[in-house]
């Protein structure tokens, strides 16, 4: 009985021995499968993470380009309505000079008028003074042929 004692306490250890390399594969596989997980995992999160910079960065080209293509129409846009502005403009200064000529035509024409209406006045004045000084003339003359014949009268009558 000891000789197969002997015989079976080696099938059995020679199992356990197998059980216990096959539970340590089996550890060591699951280990290695567990590392792998974690490898792919940080993998992942590292891809991400550089997805998120990525987007981030390219949402932040496509803000900077929309905003220089909405610079650009503004920039269209303002320098349209400064043209617009300066023609309309231009048009203004033009009216505004046409009726400050003829302002000018009007003044001119109006102070002719009132020198000719000046020299006429004067030259009436002057037909006026002469006409006076005749008549003043001829009363002084009547004047003197009364005051003499008043002398004579008067001595006429002394």
């Amino acid at each position: 009985s000891p000789a197969m004692a002997g015989t079976r306490a080696t099938p059995t250890t020679a199992a356990e021995a197998e059980l216990l390399l096959l539970q340590k594969q089996a550890l060591a596989e699951e280990e290695a499968a567990k590392a792998k997980r974690e490898l792919l995992t940080h993998f992942l999160k590292e891809k991400l993470s550089r997805e998120e910079q990525s987007s981030a960065w390219g949402l932040h080209r496509v803000r900077t380009l929309w905003r220089s293509v909405l610079r650009q129409a503004k920039d269209h846009e303002l320098r349209q309505d400064i043209e617009i502005l300066s023609k309309t403009f231009s048009r203004v200064m033009d009216c505004k000079d046409s009726a400050i000529e003829a302002l000018v035509r009007d003044l001119e024409e109006a102070e002719e008028q009132r020198s000719r209406a000046l020299r006429s006045h004067l030259h009436l004045m002057d037909q006026l003074l002469q006409l006076q000084r005749c008549r003043l003339g001829y009363l002084e003359e009547g004047f003197n042929a009364q005051v003499g014949a008043l002398k004579a009268e008067f001595e006429a009558e002394r």
